[in-house]
């Protein structure tokens, strides 16, 4: 029942960045820099399975900060919806929330509701970076330090600097997803400028190492485009799975931080 639930939040499972898990058992959160995004930012994307244009994703960070334990965070929502055109042949409704630490830009809070036909399924997490220690409503467990979700993992990847990376080079990644925690990495490919509704845009390309399962049946199906600018967007993912193929584009870019630049 999780095949469209991967495939509509496939460009935010994938984008995670390398942490820092050294000599944090007695001291504060790690201080990161971000100039990448801000408050009022609004993403928004369309859904194909194969040649169906079969759902949307939106992406909004929340005009104010949020505190979650006294500290200031980024509130972002993430929301997946098949069309009603779509809605006969399979129903979802899926949304994510994850509340982002300002300075460490590692999460402090995650929420998921997932709605899929029949399929329901509800998490909330509590991420506590020092002692390395996660509280979820459905399980609570160990876990590596500055380890991300499946929304903050995306906002931590855009402070990357890949205008510097070498083709070729490795990001490890640890990711909680589904009660799980994943030890994954990403390749950069380059850079590549690609056709979309916004025009084209020149972007970092991107191969994330999958978790092979029901949805994907090698860990290389899956690629990904993010703006070459101080923004870094997801810009386009493509994938190939069991039953098909997926691509996502973006169709929608507002509130940004800094200029749009590599739109051409």
């Amino acid at each position: 029942m999780k095949y469209i639930h991967t495939i509509i939040l496939g460009l935010l499972l994938t984008l995670t960045s390398a942490y820092t898990n050294v000599g944090m058992e007695h001291q504060e959160l790690r201080s990161n820099t971000n100039e990448a995004f801000t408050h009022g930012e609004k993403l928004r994307y369309r859904v194909h399975y194969g040649w169906i244009n079969a759902a949307s994703v939106s992406i909004k960070v929340d005009d104010k900060p949020v505190m979650v334990k006294g500290r200031e965070t980024y509130k972002v929502s993430a929301y997946g919806r098949t069309f009603k055109t779509f809605d006969w042949a399979f129903r979802v409704r899926d949304n994510f929330i994850s509340y982002i630490d300002k300075e460490s830009i590692a999460p402090l809070k995650y929420y998921k509701n997932v709605q899929e036909d029949n399929y329901r399924d509800e998490d909330l997490v509590y991420y506590d970076h020092e002692k390395k220690y996660l509280t979820g409503k459905q399980k609570s467990m160990d876990m590596p330090a500055y380890v991300q979700d499946v929304v903050s993992g995306t906002f931590y990847a855009r402070t990357i600097d890949y205008e510097n990376a070498d083709i070729g080079q490795l990001f490890p990644i640890d990711i909680y997803l589904d009660q799980e925690i994943y030890n994954l990495q990403f390749k950069y490919l380059g850079k590549e400028i690609i056709k979309t509704d916004l025009g084209k845009i020149e972007c970092y390309k991107l191969r994330p190492q999958l978790v092979v399962d029901r949805v994907f049946k090698d860990e290389d199906d899956m690629t990904i485009w993010v703006s070459a600018d101080a923004n870094k967007i997801p810009v386009r993912v493509e994938a190939a799975i069991y039953v098909g193929s997926v691509k996502v584009d973006i169709t929608k870019a507002e509130g940004l931080k800094n200029p749009f630049s590599s739109k051409q």
